[in-house]
């Protein structure tokens, strides 16, 4: 009967407690959930040589956000912030004498700019655009995905490629490759995000405007790095009518989408190899100033704000996207 007696009272005991807990949880307030609309943005400074400064303060920056100026609350160096690299290669009748040489530089700038925690892909395009290899941080596999680059030239028809190019004379689609890179890779990505376009800028047939282009890359948060990388003799009629009447590409279209997004172009000619591009692009990566701030207008309603960063030392040039798209909650 003690035995019996015992065992009940604990029962009950542990009965009270747990019906008291209960209560108590009942009372406690909801817990607070706060939304903090931060805005990021990258960016590279250099003087009037061109060399890369890597010693300025938040101070140093002031930031206007259409036209108003903003607090920057969090301001960082990003030198060894992960990396999610898009590599976007033009294997389209103008490049088919380049290819092999676009092949070794790429894998060499894989090999040395990867990190532990960076990733990248590879997309080729041409006639259509073709990921040759997915996200991934394994240097093997980007290297297998390159040994699959190969000349795509096309004339018209229809496209087998994942952008749409139906009815339309192709034979370079660089702006469908760009939004193909934005909205199906880079914008579910975290992170610092890059894509590097070796082409030589010419677009034959795509879908999607550069307007698109741009736009796609900007709400993707992904800054664009062009090499503007011409072979002379695919614009003088030498190889099979495959010229274009002389115009080299469109190095302005590369300048655009490049300097919109908070990039800009690397130029391969007599003095300057693919190889010192992919060099100097991998030091600018690993130069940048991480910019942040709360806007004073939160609403995430997907409008485009325009935005501008200045420097307190005018000899220096800034290099940032000028703009971003308030994107609603995915």
């Amino acid at each position: 009967m003690i035995g019996y007696l015992t065992h009940r009272n604990l029962v009950m005991k542990l009965s009270i407690l747990l019906f008291a807990g209960t209560l108590m949880a009942q009372d406690l307030p909801e817990p607070i959930k706060v939304d903090v609309n931060v805005v990021n943005v990258l960016a590279s400074v250099h003087d009037k040589k061109g060399a890369l400064i890597n010693s300025l303060q938040k101070d140093d920056f002031t930031l206007l956000e259409d036209g108003q100026p903003q607090t920057i609350k969090y301001f960082t160096k990003e030198t060894d912030l992960p990396l999610t690299i898009g590599m976007l290669v033009d294997v389209s009748g103008s490049q088919a004498n380049l290819i092999d040489i676009e092949r070794r530089a790429a894998s060499e700038f894989f090999r040395a700019v990867l990190r532990k925690k960076d990733v990248a892909f590879l997309i080729s395009f041409g006639a259509d655009s073709e990921l040759l290899q997915d996200i991934t941080s394994s240097p093997r596999l980007l290297q297998e995905g390159l040994d699959h680059l190969r000349l795509n030239a096309g004339v018209g028809g229809f496209g087998g490629g994942p952008v749409p190019t139906a009815n339309k004379v192709r034979g370079t689609v660089l702006f469908d490759a760009v939004s193909l890179a934005a909205t199906d890779r880079l914008q579910k990505e975290v992170g610092r995000k890059v894509m590097v376009l070796i082409t030589d800028g010419g677009d034959q047939g795509s879908t999607y405007t550069i307007k698109r282009a741009i736009e796609d890359a900007q709400k993707a948060d992904a800054v664009i790095y062009s090499i503007y990388y011409v072979d002379p003799s695919a614009y003088m009629g030498r190889r099979g009518g495959i010229g274009f009447g002389g115009d080299a590409g469109c190095e302005s279209c590369l300048k655009q989408m490049s300097e919109e997004t908070g990039g800009r172009v690397f130029k391969v000619d007599r003095t300057h190899t693919l190889q010192d591009a992919f060099t100097q692009l991998q030091d600018e990566m690993r130069s940048q100033y991480a910019i942040g701030w709360t806007p004073a207008n939160d609403r995430k309603d997907g409008s485009y704000h325009k935005l501008e960063l200045r420097l307190a030392d005018k000899n220096l040039k800034i290099q940032a996207r000028k703009g971003y798209y308030a994107q609603p909650p995915q």
